[in-house]
């Protein structure tokens, strides 16, 4: 397999397809290949839509690979889209790999409709954030499994969880591959296993594409490093365990989710991969030079930006609280998120305080994660205020409490979105650098598992 020639065919996308257009696609490529792709309907989404199973027929080990875990994460689905393209017109490819392949191109495609504002462009952190949508906690269909730990009990998936569900145990994954992907930053990988052979390829991948590695501080203090950039995929049972330890009395009561699709998947011995992929990225994501600053006090700089910005949105939401009437996703999530941000700061606080690898120097990247890459991620929590608001008025709400807070936060989001692109060398990063690396990277993988 020449995973540099297959780098190198990966088309140059200008944009990312919508729900529909992929649901399309996927009907040409089975039109078109009929006697190696089918199509079948296996689940429904929440509002009503079939969810499709796009099958690749190969060798009798099988693969899983689903895109849009979470709504907002779109350079997924047009993996699946160049993935499958690929499989099917590449007979010496599929035949090699020797895998049945199994896809659904998104598997929340409700909250990835509410997510379509932004899918055409322009690509900047501002018009991302105000077109942004992700789920509360327990309306994620990542991470509504069932589960019993401790005092953590569920089981009441989704009904496109179940669908995970339903096609893990029937098809019983050698290779299983959940299409996640971040918003800032670089790129970094979660493998459910130690995977030391890979590890060099998958710091390799990333340079054919002109993309770095994410060297600052991990997306959650829980994340355990295998080397750099790559780490042991996160569990639920890890952030319980992690909120437990430092002051939380019962973290059941404040998580919000449960289990993950490579939790479930455990039982049948499933390998997982997730490669994070960021819309933008900037020059200090992977720099390694020290900095005066202990990383300490910029992990603790980066919590108190984050803190004073949850204070500002409460209390703007605490003058139209009695003014709200509509129960819309972009309320729950916004709930949840400051709840979670509270519950997960707290304990997060603790660790640093008395974690020994927090004393020494911070990196350039460390710092840029802390104090740059927070307050990015912070925009996305005024986005969903302003659609939030935007939903209330949309709806009849004529309240002039609810007029005068719309105007104050969308003006605030353009003013910190304005100011944070302002200050960064950020770019937006070109669509086929996206694709080409988890295709590349999954496509290793296949290979690797092929032969443990």
């Amino acid at each position: 397999m020449d995973l540099q020639q297959i780098a190198a065919d990966i088309p140059d996308y200008q944009a990312f397809l919508s729900i529909d257009e992929m649901t399309a696609s996927s009907h040409r490529l089975v039109e078109q290949y009929p006697d190696i792709a089918s199509l079948k309907v296996v689940g429904e989404t929440r509002r009503g839509d079939p969810i499709e199973l796009l099958t690749i027929a190969g060798g009798p080990v099988n693969a899983f690979i689903f895109g849009g875990p979470h709504p907002n994460e779109p350079i997924g689905c047009m993996t699946i889209e160049y993935l499958t393209q690929r499989l099917c017109s590449d007979d010496n490819l599929r035949q090699e790999l020797g895998y049945t392949w199994h896809f659904i191109k998104s598997i929340d495609a409700d909250g990835m409709r509410l997510n379509e504002g932004w899918f055409k462009g322009p690509f900047t952190p501002t018009n991302y954030a105000t077109n942004f949508y992700r789920p509360a906690g327990n309306e994620q269909v990542e991470w509504t499994f069932p589960i019993d730990y401790k005092t953590l009990h569920s089981n009441d998936p989704l009904p496109e969880t179940r669908t995970l569900m339903k096609v893990i145990d029937e098809i019983k994954p050698r290779f299983m591959y959940s299409l996640h992907n971040a918003g800032f930053g670089g790129v970094y990988y979660y493998v459910s296993q130690a995977c030391e052979p890979l590890y060099d390829i998958f710091h390799t991948i990333p340079e054919w594409f002109g993309l770095a590695l994410d060297m600052g501080e991990p997306e959650m203090t829980v994340a355990a490093p295998f080397a750099a950039a790559i780490y042991r995929m996160l569990a639920s049972t890890d952030m319980y365990d992690h909120l437990e330890r430092f002051g939380v009395p019962d973290p059941a009561k404040v998580m919000g989710f449960s289990a993950s699709s490579a939790q479930y998947a455990e039982k049948y011995g499933s390998f997982f991969l997730v490669v994070e992929m960021p819309y933008f990225d900037e020059p200090r994501v992977n720099d390694q030079t020290l900095t005066t600053t202990p990383r300490r006090d910029a992990i603790l700089q980066g919590m108190d930006i984050q803190k004073q910005h949850d204070i500002w949105i409460k209390n703007q939401l605490s003058v139209v609280a009695n003014d709200l009437t509509l129960d819309t996703p972009f309320r729950r999530a916004l709930t949840d998120f400051l709840k979670m941000s509270d519950t997960y700061g707290e304990a997060d606080r603790q660790w640093v305080m008395s974690a020994e690898e927090t004393k020494r120097p911070a990196s350039q990247a460390e710092l840029f994660s802390s104090l740059y890459v927070t307050r990015f991620y912070k925009l996305l929590n005024l986005g969903l205020f302003v659609r939030m608001l935007e939903a209330e008025i949309a709806g009849g709400n004529t309240n002039q409490t609810i007029q005068q807070a719309h105007e104050a936060v969308a003006a605030r989001l353009k003013e910190e979105g304005s100011t944070l692109e302002a200050e960064l060398n950020y770019r937006a990063l070109p669509i086929r650098s996206l694709v080409g690396v988890q295709t590349c990277a999954g496509l290793a993988t296949a290979a690797y598992l092929n032969k443990t």
